[in-house]
């Protein structure tokens, strides 16, 4: 039962994050945020632009820069030879 609820948990936060909208007003999902992250977008603006557009109305940027931020934070904690790889 424990085990069970773990792999639930697990699941809502996969699902959640694939479907989680952090901008509004450019469509842009939480996933495609922390890859554009990953890949190396340093700035909101800088991510958005790698999918083609730019900030709007505003409201998403304290959401957006905290998930590049955690992607960031994650990346500069990998070991050198799994970032190289």
């Amino acid at each position: 039962p424990e085990r069970e609820i773990s792999v639930l948990r697990l699941f809502r936060n996969i699902v959640k994050s694939v479907v989680m909208i952090v901008c509004v007003c450019n469509a842009i999902r939480e996933e495609q945020l922390r890859t554009t992250a990953r890949q190396g977008a340093c700035s909101v603006g800088g991510a958005y632009a790698r999918h083609g557009c730019k900030v709007k109305c505003g409201s998403c940027i304290p959401f957006a820069r905290a998930i590049i931020d955690q992607e960031r934070d994650a990346v500069a904690a990998l070991p050198d030879q799994a970032v190289a790889a």
